[in-house]
């Protein structure tokens, strides 16, 4: 099943137009792929300490379809899909809230598992892995 997230647009998220600094929209991605995981029990803090792995993005790609402004509600829908055992893929879509909905993005992220001291490929942890599979595209 698909994540949602809420947030209000804040003034420091856009730029000198008045509209959300098109890197912004990663960075409220990854608030709702970052709340996903923590709804999913996952800690972050001890997460990756535990299990010796980074989780880089290795690829991105988003389409700005509408512009967002201060003040603005949006509602982000995160799906994820695995597409081997060391890596992932984000889907989401960021929705103007409010009568209204209007789709404003697509940002699509692509994170590979990493072993933190051989920098090496690695599998997704159990908990990673488990998470992937509840937010399927």
């Amino acid at each position: 099943m698909a994540f949602a997230y809420q947030r209000t647009i804040h003034f420091g998220d856009t730029d000198a137009a008045g509209v959300v600094f098109f890197p912004n929209y990663l960075v409220i991605c990854h608030e709702a792929y970052e709340e996903s995981l923590a709804a999913a029990g996952i800690d972050l803090k001890s997460f990756f300490s535990e299990h010796a792995v980074v989780v880089p993005i290795a690829a991105s790609r988003a389409e700005y379809l509408r512009p967002l402004a201060c003040g603005d509600r949006v509602r982000v829908t995160l799906r994820a899909t695995l597409l081997d055992e060391r890596s992932f893929a984000l889907d989401c879509e960021l929705h103007r809230v409010g009568p209204p909905d209007k789709l404003a993005a697509r940002v699509h992220t692509e994170h590979v598992c990493v072993a933190t001291r051989s920098r090496e490929r690695h599998p997704l942890p159990a908990p990673l892995a488990a998470w992937v599979k509840q937010h399927p595209a």
